[in-house]
């Protein structure tokens, strides 16, 4: 593979990007071990295949992630699209905690910790991670907006937020995209958030694209996964969810199979042409992955559209699945859906 991806722009007046970004998350933990070299390697190809926009997070290994890319970013600052978020809190006492933070004064210190791990002056697109109703959604993204005009931040995003939640923070200052989880199986943000990014001009960042591997077929149940595996805390991944969930994929496969590519390039094809359907400004999943083999197929997605009967095949799928995408949804914009 040796061609690049074309590019769009995240949002009106956003930054221009490859059409599929990089997910870094998985590189420094919550999938089980990593090859740091073959991490780092899968970096550079992706960007020599157009890949521009790469996405990590504060709470990703608790900084480590941001500091493992940071070298890379730096290496090559002209050309990445840097991606970061705040928002969510752990503790080393307790591995499982889970905190949410929108307080002006956190953001102004987590921004200020990002930029340290990662050895940039700015970052060029920064998330709120998760919502927290208790605060004021105009302070925080007002405190987000104090970023941009101090030079630290270029442009604002959010993830997992509501319709109504999208248009009050856009008001407050322009937002260039909405990450939330979309995919064949997770279309929750078409309810409310997809129809205010089509009418604001804000770009779609789909994370979990693939439903975290489990619609390209790589597993079929978290008990196969590695212990430490966070996946296996999943309920549509464990159990009678699991059994039920794996039939569901079996069209996505079929039409692989027919079309001679992947039921990976199958599942963000879908996803590309959501730009279409919902009439947004662009839409640019992030699947993750740590291998340059997984990367370059991805990647082939770009080149593949599914016709009419084909998507038909695809659309009831989500309606069927069983068990939530977290344990705990009390976090996410679907428990916030009025």
């Amino acid at each position: 593979m040796s061609s690049t991806i074309e590019t769009t722009r995240l949002g009106t007046d956003g930054p221009v990007v490859g059409v599929q970004g990089l997910g870094c998350m998985g590189m420094s933990e919550f999938y089980g071990p990593t090859d740091t070299g073959e991490a780092l390697a899968t970096l550079e190809r992706a960007l020599e295949l157009g890949v521009t926009l790469f996405d990590t997070a504060d709470v990703y290994g608790s900084g480590a992630n941001e500091e493992l890319i940071g070298p890379f970013v730096r290496a090559h600052r002209e050309q990445v699209v840097l991606a970061t978020k705040f928002a969510i809190e752990r503790r080393a006492d307790d591995p499982h905690y889970r905190g949410i933070n929108n307080d002006p004064a956190y953001v102004r210190r987590a921004v200020d910790a990002s930029l340290r791990r990662l050895g940039v002056d700015v970052i060029d697109l920064y998330y709120m991670h998760r919502r927290d109703p208790q605060v004021p959604l105009a302070e925080s993204v007002g405190a987000m907006a104090e970023l941009v005009a101090a030079g630290k931040v270029r442009h604002l995003g959010l993830s997992e937020v509501t319709g109504p939640e999208l248009r009050e923070a856009h008001a407050v200052h322009p937002i260039a995209a909405l990450q939330s989880e979309w995919s064949i199986f997770a279309r929750g943000v078409e309810r409310s958030a997809v129809p205010a990014a089509a009418e604001l001009g804000v770009a779609l960042v789909p994370y979990s694209p693939l439903g975290r591997g489990f619609l390209t077929g790589a597993f079929a149940d978290a008990g196969q996964l590695d212990a430490g595996d966070y996946r296996r805390h999943l309920p549509q991944f464990t159990g009678e969810n699991a059994a039920g969930n794996a039939e569901l994929v079996a069209p996505i496969g079929k039409i692989a199979e027919r079309r001679g590519a992947t039921a990976a390039q199958v599942a963000l094809a879908w996803l590309h042409q959501r730009t279409e359907v919902h009439g947004l400004t662009a839409v640019v999943p992030i699947p993750g992955t740590r291998r340059r083999t997984r990367l370059e197929e991805n990647l082939g997605a770009t080149r593949l559209v599914l016709d009419k009967e084909e998507l038909a095949e695809l659309e009831p799928i989500s309606a069927r699945v069983s068990g939530g995408r977290y344990a705990d949804m009390s976090s996410t914009a679907d428990a916030r859906e009025v």
